[in-house]
């Protein structure tokens, strides 16, 4: 295995570093893709990569993209890799998203398009063709201009046009979400990639021998960078899994880690918690002692998880040494902090109260206090400061403020929206300008020891089991869901609710509205349009009267303020409308995995969808009703998933998770599941 040169990394771009490897290492895998956790259902050399994105990008320069932007939309597959790829040899900035599974997910591409600048989406022929027969009316599908990148560009690789790139060449538009309202593009150049690759190469010792596994997906920026930028860039195998793949059976991932003996692995702190929780028997058949960087990053690494972990796979071989916590934001380009190879995951309990106030105490006692993870320190050539978000003036080592940061890995700002770019890009602190400009997270935090530990949360960002979620986009389906409801009339933000996040939506309603139905059937109305649109299981939906929400002297949403009335009680509350999902155990009596769809007959499929999503909520079995969504149980996305997988071998056939997204009761999915196979 030949590395990249350490030298080349931060000046050249990426279509010189693919070609370069092309030529010295042509028969060297660079991605394998991974049917059965350890199966290859397909690889890629990168001699073939190369050919790949010549050809790719010649269909995309004779179709008149060279120097402009394309919407990269999708299915988890090589083929996203291939059209990346040959965005880049065409010149273009790609601006990749999450493949349509909903009408909701559709409806975004629109957006996410004029922000770019561009009417192409990129996709695959079977991709084009499952959305074409599933929304045929969708105005998505014929008012934008699609592009098959997997059919015509077969043979085309000799008439690419070598493209002017520069370091400084947009290789990237990430849009941070799929926001209704106004998304905002992330310009990531080239320099960046190679300036982040760089980094992580120094602060995860990455070398010759490095292999990563990982099953992030590549519309997000964790996925793109760590997935599929950093094997190009730093000469190593990457053997890749489908999220659903590791979701419905996360023992997959450390199949793969201890057969193709991996290195690095990333991925949300909810990903290693599925670890503990579904892969945590039979270690005697892992070999867990290759692995030398877990990457924690994308939510708060919890102390419990990290401690979870590190114990259940100590028995399989893993270095409690490899546990990585980092942070990162698409606008640091991915990682901005992230803890050494060498050192052991750092923790510090401070006081509860004392951080509410933005202070930091140290304290031993384990009661009114919590355990914070540190992220490490920052990655070589970045600077990170804590700063006052008010007076912009340095924090104390004991004071909590806004984590600035400075960087070559730092974006170009966002797209066409020079506005946003000066506010967030352009910050200087009075009395240092020459040291800046910085990079403005919104995230709080504080500095111990030269450790980054991070307190709040992003701006007013949403983030459940992994996935990031704009409020706005969630109370614009609330508001939409009733003809009496007007913009600004809903608050979304996150709870934490037995050691977990949840979503919390409050909605302002009129008497009249009230007067043809009651509260509890109005917050049940918002719960199941968050659910069909968003897929988001809203734990509590709280209906107060007109003028109850928070708001800023020019009208906006104070969600911060609305959660702290909401968990003071301080609301005026008509009703509060949240179903319990504490744990009661696995539901008895659940039909056992030996049981075939033969052997069980039509009277026994609800029964056993009961308690199946009773094993999943931790709903008691009595208190489903077939009739009811299963978003008012609290089946998240996630939950989906699980239940599709645990209900394939109860039934001996597969059971596609859009089963239970298009089917989302009891009575609705078993008559799904009773039909012939390939008509549900």
């Amino acid at each position: 295995m030949t590395a990249v040169n350490d030298s080349v990394l931060p000046h050249g771009n990426l279509v010189d570093v693919l070609r370069r490897g092309a030529e010295e290492n042509p028969q060297e895998i660079v991605y394998a893709y991974l049917r059965e956790g350890t199966e290859v259902e397909e690889s890629v050399t990168r001699a073939d990569l190369d050919r790949a994105a010549r050809a790719r990008a010649a269909l995309l320069q004779v179709s008149g993209l060279t120097d402009r932007h394309a919407v990269l939309a999708y299915p988890h597959g090589l083929e996203f890799i291939h059209a990346f790829t040959g965005c880049l040899y065409a010149g273009i900035a790609g601006a990749p998203v999450k493949f349509p599974g909903r009408r909701a997910d559709l409806a975004r591409l629109a957006p996410i398009a004029e922000s770019a600048g561009t009417t192409t989406v990129l996709t695959t022929c079977s991709g084009h063709r499952e959305l074409l027969e599933r929304f045929p009316d969708a105005p998505e599908l014929h008012e934008l201009n699609w592009i098959e990148t997997d059919a015509g560009s077969d043979g085309r690789e000799e008439s690419w046009a070598v493209p002017d790139i520069t370091p400084e060449h947009l290789a990237l538009l990430q849009f941070t979400s799929g926001s209704t309202g106004h998304p905002k593009g992330v310009m990531v150049s080239h320099r960046n990639f190679a300036q982040q690759a760089a980094a992580l190469k120094a602060a995860l010792g990455f070398g010759d021998d490095s292999v990563i596994v990982s099953w992030l997906p590549f519309f997000h920026d964790f996925g793109l960078v760590f997935s599929v930028v950093a094997p190009l860039q730093l000469g190593v195998p990457a053997y890749l899994m489908s999220p659903g793949a590791f979701v419905r059976r996360p023992r997959r991932l450390l199949e793969a880690v201890s057969h193709f003996r991996g290195t690095h692995v990333g991925g949300p702190d909810f990903g290693y918690d599925l670890c503990v929780r579904g892969a945590a028997s039979d270690l005697d058949q892992l070999d867990l002692s290759s692995w030398r960087v877990a990457l924690n990053g994308a939510e708060p690494v919890r102390d419990a998880t990290l401690r979870r972990f590190t114990e259940t796979f100590k028995a399989a071989g893993f270095d409690p040494r490899a546990y990585s916590p980092a942070y990162g934001l698409a606008e640091g380009t991915l990682v901005v902090s992230a803890k050494r190879v060498a050192d052991l995951p750092r923790t510090v309990r401070v006081s509860a109260a004392a951080l509410a106030e933005n202070r930091v105490v140290v304290t031993d006692r384990t009661t009114g206090s919590t355990s914070l993870v540190s992220c490490g320190p920052a990655l070589p050539d970045t600077v990170v400061r804590i700063v006052d978000p008010v007076d912009r003036l340095p924090c104390g080592e004991e004071e909590i403020g806004e984590i600035w940061v400075r960087g070559a890995s730092v974006a170009q700002g966002y797209w066409r929206r020079p506005e946003a770019t000066s506010q967030t890009f352009g910050a200087r602190i009075p009395g240092e300008e020459s040291q800046g400009p910085f990079l403005r997270t919104g995230d709080l935090g504080f500095l111990q020891d030269g450790q980054l530990f991070v307190t709040g949360r992003r701006k007013d960002m949403i983030i459940l089991q992994g996935h990031n979620h704009y409020p706005q986009d969630i109370e614009y389906v609330a508001e939409s869901c009733h003809p009496s409801l007007t913009s600004g009339s809903a608050a979304a933000f996150a709870l934490e609710r037995d050691g977990a996040e949840q979503l919390a939506v409050v909605v302002e309603v009129t008497g009249a509205a009230l007067e043809e139905t009651t509260a509890e059937l109005f917050a049940q109305r918002v719960r199941d349009a968050v659910w069909s649109d968003c897929q988001l299981s809203a734990s509590e939906v709280v209906i107060v009267r007109r003028g109850a929400l928070a708001r800023t002297t020019s009208g906006k949403i104070q969600r911060r303020e609305c959660r702290r009335r909401l968990e003071t009680g301080e609301f005026g509350r008509l009703t509060l409308a949240a179903l319990s999902r504490r744990g009661h155990g696995p539901a008895p009596g659940a039909p056992s995995a030996a049981t075939s769809s033969a052997a069980l007959p039509p009277h026994l499929l609800r029964p056993m969808v009961r308690a199946l999503l009773s094993r999943i909520t931790g709903i008691p079995t009595d208190g489903i009703a077939d009739d009811q969504s299963f978003a008012e149980y609290g089946l998240s996305s996630l939950g989906a998933q699980q239940l599709a997988a645990a209900i394939e071998p109860v039934v001996g056939r597969p059971v596609p998770v859009e089963w239970i997204l298009n089917h989302p009761t009891v009575v609705r999915l078993t008559a799904a599941l009773g039909q012939p196979e390939g008509h549900a």
